[in-house]
């Protein structure tokens, strides 16, 4: 019977597929009963190993694959996940958690302490080469007393631990895989939600239900079809057809359309995005931070949200609009292109010197965003080009590899300010910004567990970050959710721009 199933869903996907990109008429009664999700998502993720990448669409999926020891909930508060009970020391040093017996992984493995040991061991091997491995540094051992009892000794109290466990990068893998060096990147195995069925790179990824899945009642869905599709246009397109069931990035010019559908349903909410033009300053003239402050004077922020996100706030640090820990520092580089060109005579910038613009392709809100950026940035004298990449080669040519001279992304949200500042001051970081006095100061914050006593600390922080503009900080945008009126119960995890499915349903 299973067999069956699993045959039939697949076929469903395939047919959902010639749908889409042959214009083949909306999806019959055939995947309405067999409760298929189709959904897009923005871009093709690097690699399917959440311990590989700091991409969010990598992220994106995984969130339905793998489950972390604590999650946040709809307010962002953190909660039980694999991990139904945890406790810490009065002096911050050792972390406690008692697992769920009843959770297994989607290759049958039952969830043991020795799972969570591998897990976070794997994470910080110097071989494995995490991205996010500095977050756990604190991590002296890791013990296991009991099949479903895991003690984690820190070194120094590092108060931002628990929300590093709680992203997506704090996923939980089976030992008998990692033992076996298994191919996490293009063959996920967690115990999530839904497993992998399909991921045809450009194209799809196919989810299916985890029948064993430890939250009892959930995941309502039978499979989740991410159908990868670049264009918001052509999304916003299928959904009107039928041929999708969600799309979570609506422009807004194509609300009014969207509102007006009967059979659509539309949300708005402020993301915990931090919109940015990057700029390295390692690169001369970059590196003067009179050029920086000129580049933040010549960009009017809330042109570019309107015009490129649908709206938002502005801000004036690396921090998003709605944290707890944002402070408002938009008064130190308004919008005054005459200042600018001011700032710009003055560092007696060459004719010759003509700045590259990189932009990720397959995000058209940046792309749009940087088009705006050039004309402005050109208003005021500088020589600007354009260089389009895919998302692959953006990640790591630029992120990783510090090839840029100007760039544009959007980071997402964190649960700790440290997940967002963390390293920065510090040579290593993708813009090239060094500064002893942040990075002390954000080291500091990690060893201090007083909530008051933290928020001063990254204020400070964050009026440095202000000042030495290593960034243009644009704004946190707008994001417009839109599904077909006979789907509920779909949300975004808050803080971390990733997909909850398990409590979505077609009715």
């Amino acid at each position: 019977m299973r067999s069956d199933m699993h045959t039939h869903l697949k076929r469903l996907a395939a047919a959902a597929l010639v749908s889409f990109f042959v214009g083949a008429p909306a999806f019959g009664s055939a995947e309405t009963e067999a409760n298929v999700l189709n959904f897009a998502l923005s871009g093709n993720p690097d690699t399917l190993d959440p311990q590989a990448t700091t991409g969010t669409l990598t992220f994106q999926v995984t969130r339905s694959i793998y489950d972390t020891l604590i999650e946040p909930d709809e307010s962002g508060s953190l909660v039980p996940a694999l991990a139904r009970t945890y406790t810490v020391s009065d002096d911050s040093l050792t972390w406690t958690f008692g697992l769920r017996p009843e959770v297994r992984f989607h290759n049958g493995d039952g969830l043991t302490s020795a799972d969570v040991k591998a897990t976070f061991e794997r994470l910080v091997d110097e071989k494995t080469a995490s991205p996010s491995a500095a977050e756990f540094r604190a991590i002296s051992s890791i013990s296991t007393p009991d099949e479903h009892i895991v003690i984690f000794h820190l070194s120094e109290p590092h108060a931002p631990l628990l929300s590093s466990m709680a992203s997506g990068w704090g996923a939980i893998l089976p030992r008998s895989l990692i033992d076996s060096d298994h191919d996490f990147g293009s063959e996920p195995v967690g115990t999530g939600p839904f497993s992998l069925l399909e991921w045809t790179r450009d194209s799809r990824i196919v989810l299916e239900k985890n029948e064993a899945y430890w939250v009892r009642g959930e995941p309502k869905l039978d499979m989740v079809v991410m159908n990868i599709i670049i264009e918001r246009a052509v999304a916003v397109q299928a959904l009107i057809a039928g041929e999708l069931d969600a799309i979570y990035n609506v422009n807004a010019e194509d609300v009014p359309i969207i509102e007006s559908d009967p059979n659509l349903s539309l949300s708005r909410n402020l993301t915990s995005l931090v919109m940015v033009m990057a700029i390295n300053n390692r690169r001369e003239p970059l590196a003067d931070i009179n050029v920086r402050r000129a580049i933040n004077h010549a960009i009017d922020k809330q042109a570019a949200l309107d015009v490129a996100y649908g709206g938002g706030h502005v801000i004036g640090t690396f921090m998003d609009f709605g944290d707890p820990y944002y402070v408002d520092f938009t008064d130190l580089y308004p919008h005054d292109p005459d200042k600018a060109r001011e700032l710009l005579e003055d560092a007696h910038i060459g004719d010759d010197v003509v700045l590259e613009l990189a932009l990720p392709q397959n995000f058209e809100p940046h792309v749009r965003a940087g088009e705006l950026y050039q004309e402005m940035l050109e208003n005021v004298g500088l020589k600007v080009e354009i260089k389009l990449l895919d998302w692959s080669t953006w990640l790591g040519e630029v992120y990783g590899g510090g090839n840029f001279d100007l760039t544009v992304i959007g980071h997402t949200g964190k649960l700790d300010p440290d997940g967002r500042l963390g390293g920065y001051g510090e040579p290593g970081t993708y813009v090239g910004w060094e500064n002893s006095d942040a990075a002390g100061l954000i080291e500091s914050a990690r060893k201090t567990a007083d909530i008051a006593e933290r928020k001063n600390i990254y204020s400070r922080v964050l009026e440095i970050m202000a000042l030495e503009v290593p960034f243009v900080y644009v704004g946190s945008s707008y994001r417009y959710v839109a599904t077909a009126s006979n789907v509920s119960g779909f949300r975004m995890d808050a803080k971390l721009d990733t997909f909850d499915f398990r409590n979505t349903e077609k009715h």
